[in-house]
């Protein structure tokens, strides 16, 4: 299904957006070394139930997933990149960790992902994956707009990662969103341009450019959800929700520090 918001709709969206894009910075900034994994998922749930939305993760139960998610923050540690089960693992200096959050509220979802570094260990090829994938993720934002297709959007993200050297996997990409998390049309993270459907006012769709450092093989962890690097190397992930306007696109998963002038 591909869903086309109205404008009171539109008007959740950003109120959904706000809240998560506030929700990840809050547990970024609570994510140290020592901070355990099952500590921000529960913080993530406290958040939730307090502004008034619905967790979008908790009760999924997907056919890629192994039973209800049962938590309400994907955090990915190291080797995985998506779909990390929270588990007691206490963050070290260095970890690369992906936090992945989509919520509901006024009856419209939002969803983004963000990778950082915990600790002062700053590991230079970490830093340019995350890099690499926050690039791919304006070059995708850029190319949407009204009258442009799917294949525009995945053809620029793809062109990014290509060129910063990393494998693309595309198995899981980006997605539509509106009132259930993931809809169609399906957002590749390479493609061919002016292929696929065409982008109209009312869409929201969340990118998310997401990459391993040496593969694009994906192996599943014996929890049934987190997706790892067949490799054991490092990843990263990258995500906003965006709506497509008359005048491009409305990236509403930015944090406010970030907002436009």
């Amino acid at each position: 299904m591909i869903e086309i918001l109205n404008p009171t709709q539109l008007l959740h969206a950003k109120d959904a957006g706000a809240l998560v894009a506030g929700m990840l910075q809050t547990l970024k900034s609570r994510s140290t070394v020592g901070t355990n994994l099952l500590d921000i998922d529960s913080w993530a749930q406290s958040m939730i139930t307090e502004a008034g939305a619905q967790s979008c993760y908790v009760d999924y139960e997907p056919p890629f997933g192994r039973g209800p998610f049962g938590h309400y923050i994907c955090t990915s540690v190291n080797d995985a990149v998506l779909h990390g089960l929270p588990y007691d693992y206490p963050l070290a200096n260095g970890d690369l960790l992906s936090l992945d959050l989509a919520v509901a509220k006024g009856g419209v979802v939002a969803d983004s992902a963000i990778s950082f570094i915990v600790g002062d260990s700053k590991p230079a090829e970490s830093v340019a994956m995350i890099n690499a994938t926050e690039r791919a993720l304006s070059a995708g934002i850029a190319a949407a707009g009204p009258g442009a297709r799917i294949g525009d959007i995945s053809h620029a993200i793809g062109a990014v990662l290509s060129e910063a050297g990393y494998p693309i996997n595309t198995e899981f990409g980006g997605h539509g969103v509106g009132s259930t998390m993931h809809q169609d049309p399906h957002v590749s993270n390479t493609g061919r341009p002016g292929r696929g459907y065409r982008l109209r006012p009312g869409l929201l769709l969340a990118l998310e450019p997401w990459v391993m450092a040496d593969t694009a093989e994906l192996v599943t962890d014996a929890d049934g959800w987190t997706l790892r690097s067949a490799t054991g190397c490092r990843t990263a992930h990258s995500e906003h929700t965006i709506a497509i306007t008359d005048d491009g696109a409305d990236i509403l998963t930015l944090p406010p520090k970030q907002a436009p002038a």
